[in-house]
């Protein structure tokens, strides 16, 4: 388990997936897989950078447990930004045209159908988001 901690601006994508990548590949994660995840992330890592802290600057840590022997990559974001569950939102009606859908949710909504799983809790006042991938 390898951890990285930095400021949560979109700057810093390139420092993330460079970490998550390099943990990826060191585990033999399949190609598929991995451009999976890095979508996840990538989405995942932007948001908290827009939103979590408002007009204010935080943190993120991201925590890459990737286990090449099980073929299963768990990765959790935590930040101390502004609560925010982006589970509890309605997935996007995708039946609908690009027009007439609402804006917003379709980022986490991918999220969601890529990953095996994907959990979310407010502990001692940080967001923490964990995403869960198997490959092989």
């Amino acid at each position: 388990m390898k951890e990285i901690t930095l400021e949560a601006k979109v700057d810093n994508l390139n420092n993330v997936m460079v970490f998550i990548d390099e943990e990826l590949e060191s585990a033999g994660c399949t190609m598929k897989a991995q451009m999976q995840i890095d979508v996840a992330v990538e989405e995942l890592f932007v948001n908290i950078a827009s939103y979590a802290y408002g007009d204010g600057t935080g943190n993120a840590t991201i925590i890459a447990d990737v286990d090449g022997a099980a073929s299963k990559a768990t990765i959790t974001f935590i930040d101390e930004g502004v609560p925010y569950d982006p589970l509890a939102k309605d997935d996007p009606d995708v039946t609908l045209s690009a027009a007439e859908r609402q804006i917003g949710g379709l980022g986490i909504f991918i999220v969601k159908k890529s990953m095996d799983d994907v959990i979310y809790k407010y502990e001692d006042g940080k967001n923490i988001l964990t995403i869960v991938s198997s490959w092989g």
